[in-house]
């Protein structure tokens, strides 16, 4: 289990996005969901009580390894995403949960209003760390697969710093190093 918190401007551009021929709705709250149009709505609605806010918009892919994909039925991928909004923070506000089934891995995306139903910004500066953990304790607790390594990672999907990092790895991989503390690349 990955996920990666994004904050946005446009509740349109991300609900367009997520709501994509194929996705299904898993929870709508907060929302008028009986169209893609009625989410977008209600999520602007709630946003033009702070308009002073840039980005409102809150967007986590929540990625699972193919070897959960038979246990990762819409209830429990449900579940998993109420659970990690809970322990990241994520409360009293709008959002939906909308299940993609495009890649070998089963995932989710949860849409949700960084202003809350009292009008508070929900904060995400500086989740980086307290999401690794919230990841590490929520696969721990429902037995999921950890990934075996940087190896199985599809690095051409990668944007900014992730794919920086993983090039980063692979050429320390590649690189021999000999007495003197001078490294020479294979060739």
């Amino acid at each position: 289990m990955i996920a990666k918190n994004i904050k946005g401007k446009s509740f349109k551009g991300c609900v367009s996005y997520v709501m994509h021929e194929g996705a299904t709705l898993l929870e709508a709250e907060g929302v008028l969901a009986d169209s893609k149009q009625d989410i977008i709505h209600s999520f602007a609605m709630q946003r033009s009580g702070r308009e002073e806010i840039k980005q409102p918009v809150g967007h986590i892919p929540l990625s699972f390894s193919p070897e959960d994909k038979e246990r990762m039925t819409d209830e429990f991928m449900t579940q998993l995403a109420k659970e990690y909004m809970q322990e990241m923070g994520i409360r009293n506000t709008q959002y939906i949960i909308v299940r993609h089934d495009n890649t070998e891995n089963p995932h989710l995306h949860i849409v949700y209003n960084r202003i809350d139903n009292e009008l508070k910004l929900i904060s995400v500066n500086h989740d980086y760390k307290r999401n690794i953990k919230v990841c590490k304790k929520l696969k721990d607790k429902h037995h999921l697969t950890y990934g075996d390594g940087k190896e199985k990672v599809k690095r051409e999907k990668l944007d900014n710093p992730d794919a920086v990092k993983y090039l980063l790895f692979v050429t320390k991989a590649k690189v021999k190093w000999y007495g003197g503390g001078t490294a020479y690349p294979y060739l």
